[in-house]
């Protein structure tokens, strides 16, 4: 019996004192070990659940790389995501071909939506959609007017890019853009004679509901089609709004004096006095409010949007991102395309 006894048994450590018997010393598992284990576990119940619903993994694995896809193409940078749609300000947008070198924009801002088609000159009341403000004899002329000006400005300038800029403003016309309703007169009327030379470089500006967004929003277009900003502005309107178009939203801008236009018509004998008044309140409210985006002129554009059209900008335009989402009784601060 001595025989069994040595220095492990006398410690204790390794004799089980119940039988006598050497007890085995249990090595512990290493990590690794753990992990391969792990593994081969988890794959092993993959393997077990294709078998039996190969339809669920197949599901998985697809959510799986759907949900890497989304990181892929949604993830910028550290600090956040953006959407696909958000179009960086150093992001270069191609301009059309047949575009790219015009240099000057003539703007001509819509007041009212041509409804009825069998008009041939638009020249007459009942061509078009009037608010009762507007129903004065010879008013219809008067946007005949502003359309052949504007044609005729930019028929001079063969650097000019002709917008016209207006909405889908009223809901008893339908969803149909001021500007596409003077587009379609310019070309019922064959350009006025200037067809070869404006017809190619007019287009149209269709979300606009206001005086301020009719010079901003084609600002931002211009920029869309041809690639850069203009170097000169000629805005065509009628007379009595001159003061609003040069002084207010003008400045609004910042946009340099020197290169600013403005060419205006007459309203309607009968409708002076009243669009005299009527323009006193607006200067008013735009002065208060110089972009409009608050208040009665806020409730206005919410007016002049029946359809609910989602407005594009500054898509087109992505250097004026900070100026789109400003809404200030100061004047934008911040850098601006044709700033110094």
């Amino acid at each position: 019996m001595y025989g069994f006894y040595d220095s492990e048994s006398e410690s204790g450590a390794g004799l089980d004192l119940e039988v006598g018997v050497q007890r085995r010393t249990k090595r512990r598992k290493s990590l690794t070990t753990l992990g391969r284990r792990m593994m081969r576990s988890v794959y092993r119940q993959l393997q077990m659940h294709y078998k039996l619903r190969p339809l669920f993994i197949l599901c998985l694995s697809f959510a799986f790389f759907c949900g890497v896809l989304f990181l892929v193409l949604f993830y910028e940078n550290v600090d956040g995501f953006r959407f696909l749609g958000e179009v960086h300000s150093d992001f270069p947008l191609d301009a059309n071909e047949d575009f790219k070198n015009l240099r000057n924009l003539v703007m001509v801002a819509g007041h009212a939506v041509y409804t009825n088609y069998s008009c041939v000159k638009g020249d007459e009341e009942n061509c078009w959609f009037l608010e009762p403000y507007q129903k004065h004899p010879g008013q219809a002329s008067t946007f005949v007017e502003h359309i052949k000006t504007g044609v005729e400005v930019a028929g001079k300038d063969e650097r000019s890019l002709l917008l016209f800029s207006g909405g889908e403003t009223r809901k008893e016309a339908g969803p149909r853009s001021e500007a596409q309703s003077y587009w379609m007169v310019a070309e019922a009327n064959n350009w006025f004679g200037y067809s070869e030379k404006v017809r190619d470089r007019s287009l149209t500006e269709e979300h606009a509901r206001d005086s301020f967004e009719n010079l901003l929003f084609s600002i931002c277009r211009f920029r869309e089609i041809t690639g850069d900003y203009p170097v000169n502005i000629t805005v065509v309107s009628y007379d009595f709004k001159e003061e609003r178009f040069t002084d207010l939203h003008r400045s609004a801008l910042r946009f340099p004096r020197s290169r600013f236009f403005f060419v205006g018509t007459p309203t309607a004998p009968e409708a002076v006095l009243a669009a005299q008044q009527g323009e006193l309140r607006v200067q008013t409210s735009f002065q208060r409010d110089p972009y409009g985006c608050e208040g009665s002129l806020l409730r206005k554009r919410f007016a002049r949007d029946p359809f609910l059209r989602t407005i594009p900008y500054p898509a087109g335009c992505p250097e004026l991102k900070g100026l789109f989402s400003y809404c200030g009784t100061h004047v934008y601060s911040g850098r601006l395309p044709w700033s110094t």
